[in-house]
């Protein structure tokens, strides 16, 4: 049974060595184009294989031999755009197929109006520009392609954010599609500093990747450290910006995000003028946004779109509201249970009263509302859009009211599980807001256990490792931890837009000036 296994794992070891991504590049890039057109057609079927959305258009001249085509024009039907191809092919068959010793590469591509043109010379490349939309035109004769962008397909228009709306504020948010997004931040930052840098990730998907940052503005041991982390991905393939958030943190192990995305082009550009580093991935409406510090998380785009004061009391709200997703039901836990005497006398009674009837702790009583209610939350979401927020509603109200009646909760518990649902809506980010509801569980079974000292000794190794995580270098508590005064006008508060001169300094290093002195109020000068 062992060499039968032995030999299994190298059949497996060598299949996986013929499949492996490395192969397939090396096999692509290593096919230099000839100038044969047949070898280059026969080259691109027994790589691409006969599938039927591959699309191989034979464009003959009647001076050229009639068993090989003078010019081949090779596309993927769905991703180009159907009437810029129509014109390119009319206008190769009417005025651009000439006697192969009178052509020139050169003299094609000049003539052609359709899309921007580049010049392939190798296999990977002639195969990379055909599945990214653009239609490849082989020249018999003629060493090298040409490859004609003219992408096209179906696609989605720029459409209101879904997740993150606002009442005051632009309505537009990120498409699937990356050339799109870059247009939309392009049209909020119409500076030559702002950069892309481009990347390919993916050994199937060959998914594209663009980082953006304002040069000058942001720090260049940043988007460096980004870049590398970047160009250290192998994997087959990129679906969405998820993954790459995931290879790209400096802590995989951590409950909290420091990683962060957004669907708001608005969001991008202010976090870019800040001197945060953009990655836009081909295929996601989130874009990701590095580095990033723990209180960003419980920052919103209208908090600079409204008046100061509302946008600092607002901001505070969802910190507390953070405190009251993450404790609430820990700390009535622990006091119903261990500690009665924390309550008023009248409070005590009422509570006392209500749970004469039921026959759970508190704790088991406080885990099956809260797991009853992730199930109604995780239902609404995953059933059609028409029924799913009317279910979820009439579900948590129904079972409600139907467990009281029961007897198997008490009407307080009913109250805390549901204002903690409703405060772990109000955190702005979705990933923030999941890490405290998994936080909520352990601290509920310490309360259980120990009282007030369990929600203690679960409390602080979480603030330790609070202050113990970076994201790209940055110390993630910051500024409260290492303590800096300077950074604190846009963290608890917002500051009047006038009192904002400069940039937080823990994210950038190198531009922090971000409004000029203006002269003050009635010291105009004549």
């Amino acid at each position: 049974m062992g060499k039968y296994r032995l030999i299994s794992q190298r059949r497996r070891t060598e299949q996986q060595k013929d499949r492996s991504p490395k192969g397939n590049n090396h096999k692509e890039s290593s096919y230099q184009l000839t100038g044969s057109l047949l070898e280059t057609l026969s080259y691109l079927e027994k790589i691409m294989g006969k599938s039927s959305d591959i699309v191989f258009r034979k464009l003959r001249n009647s001076g050229s031999n009639e068993n090989n085509g003078d010019i081949a024009v090779c596309f993927v039907d769905g991703l180009v755009d159907k009437p810029l191809l129509t014109k390119l092919i009319h206008d190769l068959e009417t005025n651009y197929l000439l006697p192969v010793a009178d052509r020139s590469e050169g003299e094609v591509s000049d003539k052609i109006s359709a899309g921007s043109v580049q010049n392939a010379t190798t296999g990977e490349e002639l195969i990379a520009g055909i599945f990214n939309g653009s239609a490849a035109i082989v020249l018999d004769g003629i060493k090298g392609a040409l490859v004609v962008s003219i992408p096209g397909g179906q696609q989605r228009s720029v459409e209101e954010p879904s997740t993150q709306t606002l009442i005051r504020g632009p309505k537009e948010g990120f498409t699937e599609q990356i050339s799109t997004n870059i247009s939309l931040i392009r049209r909020k930052i119409r500076s030559p500093h702002l950069r892309f840098e481009n990347r390919v990730i993916g050994t199937f998907t060959k998914t594209k990747v663009a980082v953006a940052f304002i040069d000058g503005i942001a720090n260049t041991v940043v988007v460096e450290e980004v870049l590398r982390r970047l160009d250290a991905i192998h994997i087959d393939g990129i679906l969405e910006s998820s993954y790459i958030e995931e290879f790209i943190q400096d802590e995989s192990f951590t409950p909290f995000p420091t990683v962060m995305n957004t669907e708001r082009p608005d969001a991008a550009a202010g976090g870019l003028l800040e001197g945060q580093v953009v990655i836009l991935v081909d295929g996601s409406p989130f874009v990701l946004m590095c580095p990033v510090t723990f209180f960003k998380f419980f920052l919103s785009s209208e908090d600079y779109y409204q008046r100061y004061d509302i946008a600092s009391f607002l901001r505070n709200i969802r910190l507390f509201s953070f405190l009251v997703a993450m404790l609430l039901p820990s700390i009535y836990i622990a006091v119903t249970t261990f500690h009665p005497e924390m309550l008023p006398t009248t409070l005590l009674i009422s509570l006392a009263a209500q749970r004469e009837g039921t026959p759970l702790p508190a704790l088991f009583e406080a885990l099956l509302m809260e797991i009853t209610f992730e199930v109604i939350r995780e239902a609404g979401v995953r059933m059609p859009r028409v029924v799913g927020p009317a279910i979820s509603i009439v579900g948590a109200l129904v079972l409600g009211q139907a467990a009281v009646q029961a007897g198997l909760v008490s009407a307080a518990m009913v109250i805390i599980v549901s204002f903690t649902a409703i405060a772990n809506f109000v955190i702005p980010t979705f990933n923030m807001s999941s890490a405290v509801r998994l936080i909520r569980f352990g601290l509920m079974l310490l309360a259980g256990s120990f009282g007030i000292y369990g929600i203690l000794v679960g409390s602080i190794p979480i603030l330790v490792h609070l202050v113990s995580l970076t994201s790209f270098g940055i110390p993630y508590f910051l500024p409260v931890a290492p303590l800096s005064p300077n950074n604190m006008r846009d963290v608890f508060i917002r500051l009047p837009w006038p009192k904002m001169k400069k940039r937080p300094s823990y994210i950038n290093i190198e531009n922090q000036i971000r409004q000029a002195s203006v002269p003050e109020k009635g010291k105009t000068k004549k």
